[in-house]
């Protein structure tokens, strides 16, 4: 059976995109009229083989067989589509910035640097002030090569900023970056208000049952294997089809929840 793939491609910005768009020569990409695009690339393939791409206009996709056009246009309105603004705060028309708060003592970018109570607090103060809205705490390295970390390790690198992070900041959004559902369940009932799982919720097994049931927002990452393996000889197809059909499958374990960020 063959599989299509839409890519946009050819964008337009700011008045040029807003006048193409009323002119419905270009189509918005995510509802957004200051981005949007005239063309697309199409990929098919079967059995994970690439069979062949092509380059066509938006304007041209009538002239495509029916199963292929059929499979673009709804490919076309889920692009196009307006995102839903589900984090409090959030317009997810513009960028908004994510600060990164990493309470180990082995992250490649700054392990130890802020993991006691003062540090960590001027820093999430810090970021909050350089226009951050969602401060991301984690307590495991998740670092190629980084080596697993005890629940009760991670909760207690944690327990005392997650515990006072919403006293502190109560208009901010707080981000768990963690694996584990114990630490997620926990992060929860301090007020978290994001789930950033890097494994996808495929390295604990409780995990996709629990943020069904807690109905936060998801961020769900690609990688291949685990934190300490994923650099060792990873292969791919096709690695950006590969990575789409990853995706594809994730969102569809939680798609009732509606409130994905990838």
């Amino acid at each position: 059976m063959k599989k299509y793939y839409t890519r946009a491609c050819n964008f337009y910005y700011g008045k040029s995109s807003q006048k193409l768009v009323k002119q419905r020569k270009t189509l918005p990409l995510c509802g957004n009229k200051n981005i949007s695009f005239d063309t697309i690339e199409i990929y098919t393939r079967q059995k994970n083989k690439q069979i062949s791409t092509e380059t066509i206009k938006i304007k041209d996709i009538n002239r495509l067989n029916y199963h292929k056009k059929r499979k673009i246009i709804l490919d076309l309105k889920k692009i196009s589509l307006k995102r839903k603004n589900f984090l409090k705060r959030i317009n997810f028309l513009e960028p908004n910035i994510m600060g990164i708060l990493n309470m180990t003592p082995d992250s490649f970018s700054d392990g130890g640097i802020y993991n006691t109570k003062k540090k960590s607090k001027d820093h999430i103060e810090n970021m909050i002030k350089d226009g951050a809205k969602i401060i991301d705490i984690g307590g495991e390295s998740t670092r190629p090569g980084s080596k697993e970390v005890k629940t009760a390790n991670e909760w207690k690198r944690l327990e005392k900023v997650i515990i006072n992070f919403k006293k502190n900041f109560k208009n901010v959004l707080l981000s768990i970056d963690s694996r584990k559902s114990e630490i997620i369940e926990r992060s929860s009932a301090f007020g978290a208000d994001i789930i950033n799982d890097v494994s996808g919720f495929s390295y604990d097994k409780k995990t996709l049952s629990l943020i069904k049931s807690l109905n936060k927002s998801n961020i769900i990452h690609h990688m291949k294997g685990t934190p300490n393996t994923m650099q060792k000889n990873p292969k791919y197809f096709n690695v950006l089809l590969d990575i789409y059909d990853f995706f594809e499958k994730k969102i569809e374990k939680i798609k009732e929840n509606q409130k994905i960020i990838i």
